[in-house]
């Protein structure tokens, strides 16, 4: 059985789905919570609306205190892996390791993965990414300074608005005096 929750956010409602195994979807907060309820069921649409676990009660107090601009760690959130393709999921374990306020470019990801050229491939399986936030591939840019593509829901608005909302210098933003 996979449950949900939907929870009201200091940006709108975000949700979870969830299995015995962890965390097998997020969604990234909308501003109607009956519109985020579709857009979530259309993503997960074997889930059944239930309270939230005891387990995961702490993931859903720290996606609120991230989006009120607070730093927490959701490194620890157990995650459903089980329909994970291998390479995701070591593109996420990396992606999960990036600091709230910082970034990495998908470069970067490659190199660590060993091979600079899989770049693009890095590129596509954030933008498969269930887990938004709790994987955040918001803090993954382009080389150059560019805030590289985002498929939720606003694009690279909503990258740049999570990004602003951690405090991260947002890509394509220089100082002023470099």
């Amino acid at each position: 059985m996979i449950g949900y929750a939907l929870f009201d956010t200091a940006i709108g409602y975000a949700g979870i789905a969830w299995s015995e195994a962890g965390l097998t979807a997020c969604h990234l907060p909308e501003r109607d919570q009956e519109s985020a309820r579709r857009s979530f069921l259309r993503r997960v649409p074997d889930a059944l609306e239930a309270p939230v676990p005891e387990a995961l009660a702490a993931t859903v107090t720290d996606i609120q205190a991230l989006m009120r601009g607070e730093k927490v760690d959701l490194a620890g959130v157990p995650l459903d892996l089980s329909r994970t393709p291998e390479f995701h999921a070591r593109v996420y374990e990396i992606a999960r390791a990036i600091p709230a306020g910082e970034t990495l470019t998908y470069g970067e990801i490659a190199t660590q993965l060993g091979d600079k050229r899989l770049a693009r491939d890095v590129g596509a399986a954030l933008g498969k990414n269930p887990w938004p936030i709790v994987v955040p591939c918001h803090r993954v840019t382009a080389a150059g300074g560019k805030p590289g593509g985002f498929s939720a829901r606003g694009g690279v608005n909503t990258k740049l608005k999570l990004l602003g909302i951690e405090g991260a210098r947002a890509a394509a933003q220089s100082d002023l005096f470099v």
